[in-house]
C-alpha cells in the first residue's frame, strides 16, 4: 500500500490522549474523512490507530483523538512520530496541483536545461512550501512559488526551475 505522510505528532494535546500535529496538509478538507492513520518513524514501522475525532487547531496544525490512546502519558509517547494514510483517501487534486508525495525523486532542471539534482523533500514554512534538491552533497533549496517552479511534467519525471538571484548555479549557496 501506498502511503503519505500527513504531518509530525508535536505534542500531546489536553488529558484525554488527544495529540497536536504539524499539518503538511494544504487545507483542512480531509480532516473529516479520516478514519484511521499510521503513526510511526517509518512506514515500515508505523502502527495503525482508528482515527475518533481530527479538526483543525489554527493554519499550521490539527488535533486527533487516536483509538487506544486515553491519557496524556500514551499521547505524549507519540511526540516526534509522523501520520500517515493511505494515498488513496486522498482527494483528487486540481490540474497543476501536486501532492509532495508526487513530486519527490522527480529531475530537477534549470529553463535553460542545466540539470540541479532530484526532489529530496518538501517542506512548509508558512508562507509557502520550499523544495529540497539535491545532486551529490550539493543542496538547493527552493521555494515552491510560480515565480520558481515553471513547470511540472509528471510524464518525463522533470521539474523545471527559474532560479532567482542569490540561487544560481555556482552560488555559495549551493
Amino acid at each position: 500500500m501506498r502511503w503519505v505522510e500527513i504531518g509530525r505528532i508535536v505534542r500531546s494535546h489536553g488529558l484525554a490522549g488527544r495529540v497536536k500535529v504539524l499539518s503538511y496538509l494544504e487545507s483542512d478538507r480531509l480532516l473529516p474523512s479520516l478514519t484511521e492513520a499510521w503513526i510511526g518513524r517509518s512506514s515500515d514501522s508505523a502502527k495503525r490507530y482508528p482515527i475518533e475525532n481530527a479538526r483543525p487547531e489554527g493554519r499550521a496544525h490539527f488535533s486527533l483523538k487516536l483509538g487506544g490512546v486515553e491519557d496524556r502519558t500514551a499521547a505524549d509517547g507519540l511526540r516526534g512520530l509522523t501520520v500517515s494514510v493511505p494515498y488513496a483517501s486522498l482527494e483528487p487534486l486540481q490540474e497543476g496541483e501536486y501532492y509532495w508525495e508526487d513530486l519527490i525523486g522527480l529531475r530537477v532542471e534549470t529553463e535553460e536545461g542545466n540539470p540541479l539534482g532530484v526532489i529530496v523533500s518538501i517542506f512548509p514554512t508558512g508562507s509557502n512550501d520550499v523544495v529540497v534538491c539535491r545532486a551529490g552533497a550539493k543542496e538547493i533549496l527552493l521555494p515552491a512559488i510560480a515565480e520558481v517552479i515553471r513547470s511540472v511534467d509528471m510524464g518525463a519525471g522533470r521539474v523545471v526551475v527559474r532560479l532567482l538571484k542569490g540561487l544560481e548555479a555556482g552560488d555559495d549557496a549551493l
